[in-house]
């Protein structure tokens, strides 16, 4: 019967092997050339994850060359079937112009006993190694992936969902639609919180509040760089960047008003409006800095409090091509521009879309 299976097959008589095979399941199911051409079945008839499934079983339980050889021809056309049809649709979804912003392809953790499973489906998804893919999937933290046209990157999106990878997709354009307010000072607390800011161009204002629309608060520091003289191993003078100091930053993400309150240490204006200095003698900007912190705290325990910009950081300062393009909307006193600056943008901004991602304009 097995050779009137193989004969249907050749003549693509679909319909005809699947009645002899379902015979014989019944009567051979443990039969390595009966799961062959389940495996051939579920290939011609569109279900690749359980031919995939049945073929790489066969590799591992079978030493019949001619099964072996036939289930690694039959994984070799499942990947070049794969290919074919995820760049068709690429193709397709390029044809529209929405599809063509640039935009990012961020990775979240994943949990280290789903890892392995996660890091084979993630390589054939990626086409690539499956130790380097394992490395590549996060365990802690976000990893700015890719960057791209966002129609193609949320077709890996999806393919990454169904395989139980979880990620997300955004737009440059959708971040760059956030309202970011710098806040200059704190002017009252009551009958609501107002604070004293300057908008994106830089013009100044009052912006009143409730505290229950502040949904997310991002706490992070940014590194500030100085130039040095320093001995290098020869004892010579050489002049090199380090970082000589963090500035403190507070993002308080209010979807309601599609608004973001950015406040950090070197711009607040601790003499003007309310005074959170507890009345010290002599208080510096540090400490003016933890008395702000710890009053927000106190005003927003049902906020989400997002606190791992460094290392989603680190993923992403390489990407210059994008973070050249994203205004940052700080103003630090550095030598030179930093990547860091837009890159807690883009941070903050992909919070705010990742919970938030159809709040009103």
């Amino acid at each position: 019967m097995i050779d009137r299976v193989a004969a249907a097959f050749e003549s693509k008589d679909y319909r005809e092997a699947a009645r002899l095979l379902k015979q014989l399941v019944k009567e051979s199911p443990e039969n390595p050339w009966v799961q062959f051409y389940i495996a051939r079945l579920h290939e011609v008839t569109g279900k690749s994850e359980a031919a995939e499934k049945t073929y790489r079983q066969l590799l591992c339980s079978t030493t019949i060359a001619k099964i072996m050889a036939g289930s690694r021809q039959g994984l070799q056309r499942l990947e070049k079937n794969e290919k074919q049809r995820r760049q068709e649709a690429i193709v397709q979804a390029k044809t529209d112009p929405n599809n063509t912003q640039l935009g990012v392809l961020i990775l979240e953790p994943i949990d280290s006993e789903a890892k392995t499973q996660a890091a084979k489906s993630f390589a054939r998804i990626m086409n690539l190694d499956p130790y380097k893919a394992r490395l590549l999937l996060p365990s802690r933290g976000w990893r700015l992936y890719r960057t791209g046209a966002i129609g193609e990157l949320r077709l890996y999106a999806q393919e990454l969902l169904s395989a139980k990878i979880p990620n997300f997709c955004a737009t440059l354009a959708d971040i760059q639609k956030i309202n970011i307010f710098r806040v200059s000072h704190f002017q009252s607390l009551s009958p609501q919180p107002t604070v004293v800011c300057y908008n994106d161009k830089n013009q100044m204002g009052s912006f009143g509040f409730q505290w229950s629309e502040v949904r997310q608060v991002i706490q992070a520091r940014l590194p500030i760089f100085e130039e040095v003289v320093d001995h290098d191993f020869l004892k010579r003078l050489e002049r090199k960047v380090q970082t000589q100091d963090y500035s403190q930053f507070c993002d308080l993400h209010l979807p309601s008003r599609r608004s973001i309150l950015r406040i950090y240490d070197s711009a607040y204006e601790f003499q003007q409006g309310i005074d959170f200095s507890a009345q010290e003698d002599m208080p510096t900007n540090r400490r003016n800095w933890n008395r702000l912190i710890e009053f927000l705290n106190s005003q927003l325990p049902h906020a989400k409090l997002l606190s791992d910009f460094t290392q989603f950081a680190e993923t992403a300062l390489d990407r210059t091509e994008l973070l050249d393009r994203l205004p940052s909307h700080i103003e630090l006193l550095r030598r030179a521009d930093s990547h860091w600056d837009p890159a807690f943008q883009l941070y903050s901004g992909l919070v705010f879309l990742r919970y938030f991602p159809s709040s009103p304009t």
